[in-house]
């Protein structure tokens, strides 16, 4: 897979079309973006005395739904050589990737 956590990425369809963030989480072939994709999730209590509670947070999105992002613009990803070592880069813009 081409995008690693810490990439900053674009959705790019459904319903949280254009919505950017950064890759938090890895789980197969879906993502967790950061403020994206939320979700309520019901806590049950633990033991007589604790009172349940309602969580919101980021579901999974497919890696397909999402592309990098280098300079506010989406782009695909490629790599190059540079010395002994293959580094990612932008093919938009030609930026090298962290």
């Amino acid at each position: 897979m081409k995008i690693k956590k810490g990439d900053n990425v674009i959705v790019i369809t459904g319903k949280h079309k254009g919505a950017t963030g950064k890759v938090s989480a890895f789980s197969g072939d879906r993502v967790r973006v950061d403020g994206v994709n939320k979700i309520k999730h019901h806590i049950k209590p633990k033991t007589k005395s604790e009172k349940g509670s309602i969580v919101e947070r980021e579901a999974m999105l497919h890696v397909s739904n999402i592309m990098i992002t280098s300079d506010g613009k989406r782009s695909r990803i490629g790599t190059k050589t540079v010395g002994d070592s293959r580094v990612r880069v932008a093919k938009k813009t030609g930026i090298e990737l962290k």
